[in-house]
């Protein structure tokens, strides 16, 4: 079968576990009866972990997936946040089911085998029924959403940014791998430091997460020849409150570098500090690549060894931090080589030469600054999500082709999600290890992509 994006559109379904049960329940000789019938759903539940996850005779190449909560006197309704799955701006089409005489609440939806997310539930126990008139139920929901946890039955959690909430995350059996996701105990550690760094063309400090490779890991000293041995290479990554701070991005770091699938590295990742400084910040801005060009990585050169070779240097980001790194690598090419993008926001024109924040795209082997000529293009890995949004799947293959006729490299990947770290965890992962598989020498020669 060929996958398309169009059979990986979720489309509600009843899975065959809930349909079983809605069927004994109606056969059930008395109330005895159904509350076993109901407590013996809940230990199976609690056994196998949710989201359910059932496969479909008629489609199989996809799964049948149910959302549960369970629910007590007080529920009036329990609304589902999944990222990729719903429309936010319709959230009464993601209420959960009432399963009568139970506590049993569900939602299922059919869902390709590849399918990776996350999600999070909320009850409405609001005294009164859920309101009826269709305003009214939207700014109920509306306002639930602030309140949303994980799911009690799923022991696989997310953090959420700026919030002390987790997600639940669900991945089906045929969604790629993350194999180095999670702490090891059998491997060297690297550090992870915080410093405050002057951001003039910011108009003021700004905190900067570093990782610095393992213990025990040969440094190079400040002026080697690069190569083997050579200073080490960088990854200049956005949001480091996140992957640094939430995340824990370290383990998979620590994780590549002891498998041989990741030279050692240092990696720079500044603060997003709050919404309102990132919305600033990230996007096509001069000031924010300036800032990682100009001031951060000359700050890190005179600390650490490392590369001053742009093909070694890497910037990497997602959502409008995407499209920063983008401007980033694009704006200064002399600095950054390789771009790691994913899902980077929506909007703008690529093809008449913006982005998605209606900023100019320039063109390939732009310097910012000099007159030395230009520099070659750098090779962009891009990483777009099927469920990120129609606006998104479009801008992104407008963004290919754009790129592409500016003379960039460009590596594809589509995966089958949202706009999700769930996701962004392991496509970033794979973009770093592809990045680095390309530069390595080749019979002693070096190979540009």
């Amino acid at each position: 079968m060929i996958r398309t994006a169009a059979d990986a559109a979720p489309r509600p379904a009843t899975g065959p576990r809930i349909a079983r049960l809605a069927r004994q329940l109606e056969a059930a000789r008395d109330a005895a009866a159904r509350t076993a019938l109901t407590e013996a759903f809940w230990g199976e539940a609690a056994r196998t972990g949710t989201p359910l996850v059932e496969t479909l005779d008629d489609a199989p190449e996809h799964r049948a997936v149910t959302f549960l909560w369970r629910g007590h006197r007080a529920t009036r309704q329990v609304l589902l946040m999944a990222t990729g799955i719903g429309d936010r701006d319709r959230p009464a089409e993601s209420l959960l089911h009432h399963l009568p005489g139970t506590d049993i609440w569900y939602l299922g939806y059919r869902l390709r085998a590849d399918h990776r997310g996350s999600y999070r539930l909320v009850a409405d126990i609001s005294p009164g029924p859920a309101p009826a008139d269709p305003v009214r139920l939207q700014r109920r929901l509306t306002g639930l959403m602030a309140h949303g946890v994980a799911d009690p039955l799923n022991p696989r959690r997310l953090p959420v940014r700026w919030r002390a909430v987790e997600s639940s995350v669900f991945a089906l059996p045929e969604a790629p791998p993350q194999p180095w996701a999670g702490r090891r105990d059998d491997i060297r550690r690297g550090t992870v430091e915080r410093h405050t760094v002057t951001g003039r063309t910011l108009g003021g400090e700004r905190e900067v997460w570093t990782y610095l490779p393992p213990e025990g890991v040969d440094l190079p000293p400040k002026g080697a020849d690069d190569g083997d041995g050579g200073p080490l290479p960088v990854l200049v990554l956005g949001d480091g409150d996140m992957w640094f701070g939430r995340l824990g991005f370290k383990d998979t770091l620590d994780a590549l570098i002891a498998d041989g699938a990741l030279p050692p590295i240092v990696v720079l990742s500044p603060d997003a500090v709050d919404a309102a400084t990132r919305r600033r910040d990230l996007g096509g801005r001069e000031a924010f690549a300036a800032f990682l060009a100009e001031e951060l990585l000359p700050w890190a050169r005179a600390r650490w060894p490392l590369t001053d070779d742009a093909d070694r240097t890497v910037v990497a980001g997602q959502g409008s931090g995407g499209t920063a790194a983008l401007y980033a690598g694009l704006t200064r090419p002399d600095r950054f080589g390789r771009v790691l993008a994913q899902s980077p926001s929506p909007g703008g024109h690529p093809e008449d030469g913006t982005y998605g924040d209606g900023s100019a795209m320039p063109g390939s082997g732009q310097r910012a600054y000099g007159d030395e000529g230009p520099d070659p293009a750098p090779v962009v890995h891009l990483g777009l999500g099927l469920h990120d949004g129609p606006a998104s799947a479009e801008h992104g293959e407008a963004l290919i082709r754009a790129l592409r006729a500016r003379g960039h490299r460009v590596h594809r990947t589509v995966h089958n999600g949202g706009r999700d770290h769930a996701c962004w965890q392991g496509l970033l992962t794979e973009a770093l290890v592809e990045t680095f598989r390309e530069e390595r020498p080749a019979n002693g020669l070096r190979v540009r992509a």
